[in-house]
């Protein structure tokens, strides 16, 4: 099926289900897709795919301007903004200046867009290092990713590098003392003829169990809406995902539906 890569560094605004007009930031290269995670349902498409031999990040004073610029544009026009989102063709984290372009982003939303959110969408892999974390944490909306309580799901689903360690993600989740967000993609099908459904009772349950331990301000609970690398893979019902928000809620917890 058609997947896409963003040809910009700077996208939108767009309409997102989840975060409102959104102005995107795209730190990883403009010709393909940049990931420690390889998820099966990804709209970027696969890893592989038509990688070329070498891969370039935008330099952080690159960003910097066209951000300037555009935000300068959008002020002059009176353009509506909810939200700067840095998401695009991969993890975001992985810009070795990503400590930095987050802060010349928050001066910038400071000069032209004060009451704007900036929003990170990241794997979370990379929340260990200081740097990461410390400019995670200085964001509103430090939105990560967590597909299921199984290895053996996240395995399927996203493919991580070999070195992922579930129990330590968890860990570093919890040093944000709830200041994050979760953000979990539904999916059922089948990929290389296996099942695929981490929206059963038992994969919900287990999820909900690190819900507690992570203790998020608010969970995001989507599922796919564009179309994916596997064709195989389905939509979970939106009324299935607003079961699963009612257990969220009643765990104490906010949650956000798109279906």
């Amino acid at each position: 099926m058609a997947t896409f890569l963003f040809d910009k560094i700077i996208f939108g605004p767009v309409k997102s289900r989840r975060l409102g007009a959104s102005l995107g930031i795209n730190l990883l290269p403009n010709n393909a897709k940049l990931c420690n995670f390889d998820c099966i349902y990804c709209e970027c498409g696969r890893n592989d795919s038509n990688k070329p031999e070498k891969l370039f990040f935008h330099p952080r004073s690159t960003v910097s301007f066209h951000l300037y610029t555009r935000l300068k544009n959008m002020k002059e026009n009176n353009e509506d903004l909810d939200v700067i989102t840095f998401a695009g063709n991969g993890e975001p984290t992985l810009h070795p200046e990503f400590e930095g372009i987050i802060d010349d982003t928050i001066k910038l939303r400071n000069q032209f867009f004060p009451n704007v959110r900036i929003a990170v969408l990241s794997n979370a892999t990379r929340i260990a290092n200081e740097k990461i974390f410390n400019a995670l944490n200085s964001i509103e909306d430090n939105i990560l990713k967590l597909d299921s309580a199984f290895l053996e799901t996240i395995k399927l689903l996203n493919n991580p590098a070999s070195n992922f360690n579930l129990e330590k993600l968890i860990e570093n989740l919890q040093r944000f003392e709830g200041k994050c967000i979760i953000q979990t993609l539904f999916v059922k099908g089948t990929y290389n003829g296996i099942n695929v459904d981490n929206s059963t009772e038992v994969e919900v349950s287990a999820w909900l169990e690190l819900l507690q331990r992570i203790n998020p301000q608010k969970v995001m609970i989507y599922t796919i809406e564009r179309d994916t690398p596997s064709p195989d893979l389905h939509k979970v019902p939106l009324e299935r995902l607003l079961e699963i928000a009612k257990k969220v809620e009643n765990a104490s917890f906010q949650a956000s539906v798109a279906g």
